[in-house]
């Protein structure tokens, strides 16, 4: 988004700025539950969710003294390129007003703005797009807008970009970081909050992994399988590789065409299958499961898995499959026993030990 603009034989350059979001932490994600080998598995819900930080001085004033390039009033008219409808004029307005609250301190003089989705002669137009354009040599912006230093390097309307589909609040501080830049300020400018080049970004609310019938991306699993630490390892590898067999078969009720390839890389993997010497499942806790995954809208709630882990804690050999079955069946969305396939359904000490995958 670069221009060259010559006017009185003078060439300025409008230089794009930009924002771009953070990586989406998923943090530790914590689906756990614990049984012994003689009780029901329970779970629970417990989430850590990933943060961030923006580096910088946010109180530090940056303004170099000069005039609006912009004139008395900027008005600022709206665009919503995606169809949805969405009424991004409060979350414009939001951003107007911080500004005119603080473009003197910041920018170095005062700014008077009227958001107007409809005006006729708008001085900038904020385009919330899906995708928005290469900005700067950067092709993962959230948001794109000239930097404007002199009213020279004006053609208006001026088109600002802000990508859609993000929270309120996350749009709110695009649209600040972008009209920042059409007063001139950069990435190293204060406030550092609204300025700094990369911001922790959330999108609109999205479903919960465990809102979803399938929270997978889809269903093709490498798994890695450590059962060194088990008492028979190669009867418990045989009992995971039942448990396998019995999803791979398409049980009632359950997704169907799932596929898991062994892994030899643990971090290469979907669904992690271990035994362990030290639980983390709880006191007498047989079994127990770990789930990992993204949290774009910042609720607190994994969204979609990306990976599982299932623990086993000092099981009997022929107990191993059934824990690894029922644990899979909650991974693959049927959290609640009375979704789960018949087997593991209020299981008995004996069941649980019988060849229930036939």
């Amino acid at each position: 988004m670069r221009r060259l603009l010559a006017v009185a034989a003078v060439a300025l350059v409008v230089v794009a700025g930009c924002v771009s979001p953070t990586g989406f932490d998923p943090g530790t994600t914590g689906v756990e539950g614990g049984s012994a080998a003689g009780s029901d598995p329970t779970g629970g819900t417990p989430v850590d969710s990933g943060g961030g930080s923006v580096d910088g001085d946010a109180d530090g004033s940056t303004a170099t003294p000069g005039g609006n390039p912009w004139g008395e009033r900027i008005v600022v008219g709206l665009v919503d390129g995606t169809g949805n409808d969405r009424d991004y004029a409060p979350m414009v307005r939001e951003a107007a007003a911080f500004w005119e609250d603080t473009a003197e301190r910041y920018a170095g003089f005062p700014v008077d703005y009227e958001v107007d989705p409809g005006a006729a002669e708008p001085d900038i137009v904020l385009r919330f797009v899906r995708e928005v354009p290469e900005c700067d040599g950067k092709t993962d912006a959230a948001g794109c807008a000239p930097v404007i230093t002199d009213s020279r390097q004006i053609d208006r309307p001026e088109d600002v970009y802000v990508k859609s589909g993000l929270s309120f609040n996350s749009t709110v501080l695009v649209a600040k970081h972008e009209l920042g830049h059409t007063l001139g300020l950069g990435h190293d400018d204060g406030p550092a909050d609204v300025m700094a080049a990369r911001s922790v970004l959330y999108t609109e609310p999205r479903p919960d992994a465990v809102d979803r019938a399938f929270p997978w991306a889809d269903g093709e699993f490498d798994a890695y399988v450590d059962v060194r630490n088990a008492s028979d390892p190669a009867g418990a590898d045989e009992q995971v590789s039942r448990a396998f067999g019995f999803y791979r078969d398409d049980p009632p009720g359950m997704p169907t065409n799932l596929t898991f390839d062994r892994v030899d890389d643990r971090d290469a993997a979907e669904i992690v299958v271990e035994v362990v010497e030290e639980s983390p499942c709880g006191a007498g806790g047989g079994s127990c499961i770990r789930t990992r995954g993204p949290d774009p809208d910042g609720d607190g709630a994994i969204e979609t898995y990306t990976t599982v882990r299932i623990i086993l804690v000092d099981l009997d050999t022929e107990a191993v499959g059934w824990h690894v079955g029922y644990w899979l069946a909650h991974a693959f969305g049927a959290e609640a026993d009375a979704d789960k396939p018949a087997p593991f359904r209020n299981a008995t000490y004996r069941e649980r030990r019988s060849a229930w995958w036939r």
